[in-house]
């Protein structure tokens, strides 16, 4: 699928790569961001995006620091969510974008959407968290997985080896095999993420500050509802993901929300379930995206 990507100058001098897809026949489509994994730039969710467009939906993507066309800042270790967050909060200003109906994020981009709906309430209508940690590995008091990536890649000059090891957790072996030219369309996509790109956005998940636990039930306060999901063959994320599951369903239940907290696991998936569990996927998000919510039904621009 032919993608025109556009570019959008930061205050903070960065580029932010994005694409917003609308639907011909609905000037005033509903919109839904999707929001990317480390080392997996929007070209990934091409598949995904006829299918919400097919449902009605305009879609908004976003390339993270350093992967696509987006730029890097001159500190590597600078990058915080904090700051990707404001990084949307600016292209949702320049797009004239004041509510989405849903933000879908993936990781690092499921980490993201909590940190902005706690930062930024009432922008997002539905959240739907993919497959992400609740905290840094140091928080966590695990092994920096990070660093040895971040080391491979500097030392051979060269993300293949790096894309290669990321790959092989995303995905099991026997769907690779099974999958060849799929497994070779996201490997590509994913070499078009920088060395620089990658050490960047590895800082923001191995920062200090890192820890979605304490932002959760904020984060629930700002939106009308929630949905969980992980891939079933993802390691240890259930667990990350109950807990950030119970601090939104805590906001939540502040409010007078039309839209519950939901769980779901996606049979035979790994960590990047909308590529490897595609029909799965969508199925589940398109139903709980087309859950009513009386102020996303209405025009989202200004």
């Amino acid at each position: 699928m032919a993608t025109s990507v556009s570019l959008l100058t930061l205050p903070s001098s960065r580029i932010i790569s994005h694409v917003l897809t609308p639907v011909p026949s609905k000037p005033k489509a509903p919109i839904v961001l999707l929001s990317n994994s480390l080392c997996a730039p929007l070209a990934t969710w091409d598949h995904v995006v006829p299918k919400l467009t097919s449902e009605g939906f305009a879609v908004l993507r976003y390339d993270q620091p350093g992967h696509g066309a987006s730029s890097v800042p001159a500190d590597l270790s600078s990058t915080t969510f904090d700051i990707i967050a404001d990084d949307v909060r600016e292209l949702l200003n320049h797009l004239s974008i004041s509510r989405v109906h849903a933000w879908i994020g993936v990781s690092m981009g499921a980490a993201t959407g909590i940190v902005f709906a706690a930062k930024y309430p009432n922008i997002i209508g539905k959240l739907v968290v993919c497959n992400t940690i609740s905290c840094s590995p140091l928080k966590a008091g695990g092994p920096d997985i990070f660093e040895p990536m971040i080391e491979a890649a500097r030392r051979t000059g060269s993300m293949e080896e790096t894309a290669q090891t990321i790959l092989e957790r995303w995905f099991s072996l026997d769907w690779m095999s099974a999958n060849p030219d799929e497994t070779r369309r996201v490997r590509q996509i994913m070499l078009t993420t920088s060395i620089d790109g990658f050490e960047t956005c590895c800082a923001a998940l191995r920062s200090e500050s890192f820890d979605l636990r304490p932002l959760a039930e904020k984060a629930g306060e700002g939106i009308d509802g929630a949905l969980f999901i992980v891939g079933e063959n993802d390691m240890d994320l259930p667990e990350h993901m109950l807990q950030l599951r119970d601090g939104v369903k805590r906001g939540l239940s502040k409010k007078d929300s039309m839209v519950s907290v939901g769980f779901e696991v996606i049979k035979n998936a790994g960590h990047v379930s909308y590529i490897d569990a595609h029909d799965q996927f969508v199925t589940v998000i398109t139903k709980f995206l087309q859950q009513w919510d009386s102020r996303t039904s209405m025009s989202q621009r200004h």
